[in-house]
């Protein structure tokens, strides 16, 4: 079974044209850290989401895939 990609982080850096690098800096985390929730080995705490959402200026909404499946 493929493992579902439960955040978007990845993408949304890539979009904003920012690294992890720079988010492992903002967030005062380690590098290692961010790249296991970009890659979902692991997921962000909620607080860490919204932490994540203020930086880039987006709705936490935006971080997250949708589990709606299409009818």
């Amino acid at each position: 079974m493929s493992k579902k990609a439960i955040n978007r982080l990845k993408a949304v850096l890539a979009e904003q044209g920012k690294t992890s690098k720079w988010l492992a800096e903002k967030l005062d985390k380690n590098e290692t850290t961010i790249s296991r929730w970009c890659t979902n080995e692991v997921q962000p705490s909620m607080e860490n989401l919204v932490a994540i959402a203020t930086l880039l200026k987006i709705d936490v909404k935006d971080l997250i895939n949708s589990t709606k499946t299409a009818k």
